[in-house]
């Protein structure tokens, strides 16, 4: 995992859990990777993965089950949309916006190229 400067460690990996959730590669009460085997796949300290579980444990998204590790939580899948959303709205978007101002893009030109995204995955999704 590459983590970028601008925000903790923590919160990228935490988002990493959450698009994992909204993929559904993991549903409600699936077992995530134990502390130790997150820390391994994103080259972590296990610290900074114990304070992503405590951070996610507190917003409902996941749950401790004592001697079993961490699970998704029932309506973990509705949190992660919020948790994603708040974090788009509050951190991202702000950055879009300055970007469309300073390149002179307005949101027909946004939507041209979000649709031909769209496109392009929808097409990415159905040759796999």
């Amino acid at each position: 995992m590459e983590f970028q400067r601008q925000q903790s460690i923590y919160l990228q990996i935490a988002d990493y859990i959450c698009e994992e959730i909204l993929r559904h590669i993991w549903k409600a009460h699936d077992k995530i990777p134990s502390v130790r085997d997150l820390a391994i796949l994103v080259e972590v300290n296990p610290n900074t993965v114990v304070r992503t579980y405590n951070y996610l444990e507190e917003k409902g998204i996941i749950y401790k089950e004592r001697g079993l590790g961490y699970f998704v939580a029932l309506d973990g899948y509705d949190k992660a949309i919020n948790f994603k959303k708040e974090l788009f709205l509050n951190e991202y978007l702000p950055v879009i916006f300055k970007n469309l101002d300073l390149l002179n893009l307005t949101f027909n030109d946004l939507q041209n190229l979000y649709q031909q995204y769209r496109n392009k995955s929808m097409g990415d999704k159905y040759e796999k």
